[in-house]
């Protein structure tokens, strides 16, 4: 047995700590060269101290919150996970509620890269194509 966790047990702990605003907790489930995006203003930012920054930064402005709904492995080596994003200001007042997905790459039993994606939108009930 090799002591590393899932993937599955690696993101859980990642989200859970970003909710509780446990920033070196999260960082330490990165890659020290982790590839990050800025879902802000779009973008990357690279490096645990560049997320550091980007997250302290984000945290001044808005709330948010992402809830992992399903986090599944993908042939290709990445793993995605369907998201509830609920994104409040800092007054408690809803700026966003939506799915997204998240796509990581894991390597070494650390986040080295995610990307964010906006699930394609089931069809309109009764609808042919």
């Amino acid at each position: 047995m090799t002591g590393m966790r899932s993937s599955a047990e690696l993101l859980a702990a990642a989200y859970a700590a970003f909710n509780s605003r446990d920033i070196d907790a999260v960082l330490a489930l990165m890659h020290p060269d982790v590839d990050w995006p800025n879902g802000m203003d779009g973008g990357r930012v690279l490096g645990r101290p560049a997320v550091r920054e980007y997250w302290e930064r984000q945290w001044k402005i808005i709330d948010p919150h992402v809830e992992p709904l399903r986090i599944e492995d993908l042939p290709a080596g990445h793993t995605v996970v369907d998201v509830r994003q609920l994104i409040r200001d800092l007054q408690g007042n809803v700026l966003a509620d939506r799915m997204v997905q998240h796509i990581y790459h894991i390597e070494g039993g650390l986040i080295r890269r995610m990307d964010i994606e906006t699930p394609a939108a089931p069809p309109a009930s009764g609808s042919r194509d």
